[in-house]
């Protein structure tokens, strides 16, 4: 297909408005595109959605194809490792033509055994199929089963706004009845009838309160235990892992604070463990009438401290794991015997296995785990039982499926219990990935995961494909994905970008890009590709690049600064609209976003973001070729950022190459909840990339 064969693009009409602040004036022609309920938005949307499929039509077969090369990769019914909670081994099951996954259990034989008894009876208690019927989306939140087996508390979004409605099910009779909208966090207390849960802000869609239920009283006579005053907060509830105490967590982007109330006293009073202050961030975990916490107080990497339950104060916190300048302290897995320091060391993560010498707080560091590969992801699997003596943990990495192993801490022996099947003829042997650090501007190394095909790979001539997100201090996981293989076959070179603003390098990677930093994340994103292609992994003229969200933020500031660069760029629920989102307090999330990156009422701030805001950017110019993709529930990044950033763009675009937005009329931020339908959203936008990429 060429250009003389283009149907003809929507034009959206202007409805200039302006703003103006620090003697800026901001010229918005399309923010008309917020009226959701107006049917001109809707029928603009349409037409968006008419000219992407008509442009897509000519390669209608090869999306069909590319469909049916991931559904032959993945196992369409299939199993997870069953694990042991109580008196119960719980499991997840696929079923080839279902949508979704349903949740099954197995009665515990006896106290000694590794695994459900061959034959055993199994019991679904919830199949997210039936729940979806009837429905164009589904997820599920939150999930807790009372201590006794018998009561599942669960949470559903049906529309994609991740609104979620509380209900309550009787395992043992089937009866379900619903207790609350908008709900977040749930957890049962010990008596296995007094339920836990967080309520959301409806308007700025912030966790806030906190109420308690009882089983069996009308929700009107649930107690809000407590609120949340502070609109940069947001709340939630969780139980400790040996059971013994409930922890309602406050935080901020910068700053948390922790509330503890014995899961035996349900009707107590929470106890605030130490109050919050500015850039100061803690978590904490329980062990033998000790509070294990973790907490940035001596340095940005976190260090673990223990104190008495008594005195939790931090006048009694006392050392066990120091501060250090490299290795980031992500997370502990506090166990009876033991525990897991998680930890992440140039953008790869490590388990490390401390022991204990006894009853008290006393550990020293035992083995930790390895992994072989350059590049990979691994991390603590379901492991409910406080006095187990096996850990579970997950690996994988560019080049090997999604694995389940169990650790025996007393022989320092790993055990393969699952890896994923990856049927369609997949050969590991055939795929290598490789790991470098390319030069930022300020000299910075800034690491790099690779993946490609050895028989595929020419040096120099290859397509380049490059992700990234570089925002909130998210690590970018590198693991396995089957549909990547429809790319890797057709020769792509697939890259994996740990620029700053992530948490790749531990909290002062993430410093360095945020706030007045935030310019590194795209400069770091442009020495990446340009790196790649310096070292023959791709040929120039021939990168497709993807970012979504915050990282649709990366792929709109990157494109501003050099639309030459790229050939094709694919992003998703791009966060875009940075002047008009962050300016409007009434929208969710934004100002609890303040502390990521600045508030643009303050001059330095305003001047700063207006530098990288890409709607606000957009210039006369030669773009990539580009689909920009979201949803109309999207309650993240309103849908009306990239239509906004569409219609602008073509006013602006000086070039033949194709600009789509797709807007998904019945899903949110995640896009299509239904696998099916997930493979299919896949397929359309390999398509487009292998079309601008010159490989079909």
């Amino acid at each position: 297909m060429n250009s003389g064969t283009l149907p003809t693009p929507p034009i959206a009409r202007k409805e200039p408005q302006t703003k103006t602040l620090f003697g800026i004036t901001l010229h918005d022609d399309y923010a008309w595109l917020r009226q959701k309920e107006n049917p001109e938005v809707r029928a603009y949307l349409e037409a968006e959605n008419a000219y992407a499929e008509a442009f897509m039509a000519p390669l209608a077969p090869l999306r069909e194809t590319l469909y049916n090369e991931m559904l032959n990769h993945i196992k369409q019914t299939d199993v997870s490792v069953p694990y042991r909670d109580g008196g119960w081994w719980y499991l997840t099951r696929t079923e080839e033509g279902k949508q979704y996954a349903s949740y099954s259990r197995i009665a515990v034989n006896n106290e000694t055994e590794l695994a459900p008894a061959p034959g055993a009876t199994e019991i679904t208690f919830l199949d997210c199929n039936q729940l979806a019927e009837g429905e164009s989306f589904l997820a599920i939140g939150d999930t807790d089963i009372s201590d006794c087996g018998r009561f599942l508390a669960y949470t559903t979004d049906t529309t994609g706004f991740r609104q979620y409605t509380l209900h309550i099910k009787d395992l043992a009779t089937g009866q379900t009845s619903t207790i609350a909208e908008r709900a977040g966090s749930v957890v049962w207390a010990a008596d296995n009838k007094t339920l836990y849960y967080t309520v959301e802000d409806e308007e700025q869609k912030r966790q806030f309160q906190l109420f308690r239920h009882t089983l069996d009283a009308p929700h009107s006579t649930d107690e809000l235990v407590y609120q949340e005053e502070d609109e940069r907060f947001n709340i939630s509830i969780s139980r400790t892992r040996d059971g013994e105490f409930l922890i309602l967590n406050s935080a901020s982007h910068t700053a948390s604070e922790a509330r503890v109330l014995r899961a035996a006293e349900p009707n107590g009073q929470f106890t605030l463990i130490a109050p919050r202050r500015d850039q100061h961030e803690y978590y904490i975990d329980h062990r033998n009438s000790h509070w294990f916490i973790r907490t940035n107080d001596r340095g940005r990497n976190f260090r673990l401290a223990t104190a008495p339950v008594a005195t939790p104060g931090e006048s009694n916190w006392t050392e066990l794991i120091p501060h250090s300048s490299s290795l980031m302290l992500e997370d502990i897995d506090l166990f009876r015997d033991f525990f897991i320091a998680c930890e992440r060391e140039d953008g790869l993560p490590k388990l490390h296995i401390w022991k204990f010498s006894g009853e008290g707080t006393a550990a020293a560091p035992a083995e930790e785990i390895s992994f072989p590969e350059p590049a990979y992801t691994a991390y603590p699997h379901v492991n409910r039982i406080f006095s187990e003596t096996r850990f579970r943990y997950a690996y994988q990495s560019l080049v090997s499926p999604a694995s389940v192993y169990e650790y025996d801490v007393a022989t320092a022996q790993s055990t393969l219990l699952k890896e994923q099947e990856v049927p369609g003829g997949f050969d590991r042997t055939h795929y290598a990935s490789a790991r470098l650090h390319a030069p930022a501007a300020d000299g910075t190394l800034v690491p790099v995961s690779l993946v490609y095909r050895k028989d595929k790979f020419s040096p120099g001539r290859n397509p380049l494909y490059v992700y990234a997100y570089g925002s909130y201090g998210y690590s970018l996981p590198v693991g396995f994905n089957s549909t990547r293989l429809s790319l890797l076959d057709r020769g792509i070179v697939m890259a994996y970008a740990h620029i700053r603003g992530g948490g790749d390098l531990g909290t002062p990677w993430h410093d360095a890009g945020k706030m007045l930093h935030k310019m590194n994340t795209f400069t770091d994103f442009i020495a990446c590709a340009e790196h790649l292609i310096a070292q023959e992994f791709g040929s120039p003229g021939r990168i497709a690049i993807e970012g979504g969200s915050a990282g649709g933020l990366l792929m709109g500031a990157v494109t501003n600064l050099r639309p030459g660069l790229f050939r094709a760029v694919l992003s998703h629920v791009p966060f875009v609209d940075v002047m008009n989102t962050m300016l409007d307090a009434s929208l969710p999330l934004t100002v609890p976003e303040y502390e990521e990156w600045g508030d643009p009422n303050e001059e330095e701030y305003f001047k700063y973001m207006l530098g990288y805001s890409p709607y606000d950017n957009l210039r006369p110019a030669h773009y990539p070729a580009m689909l920009v993709k979201t949803s109309l529930n999207d309650s993240q990044v309103m849908y009306w950022e990239p239509a906004k950033y569409v219609a602008k763009l073509r006013t602006q675009k000086q070039d033949a190459n194709p600009l789509l937005l797709v807007t998904n009329m019945e899903a949110g931020h995640g896009g299509a909840s239904g696998r099916y339908d997930y493979l299919k959203e896949i397929a359309f936008d390999y398509a487009f990339l292998l079309r601008e990429l010159g490989l079909v």
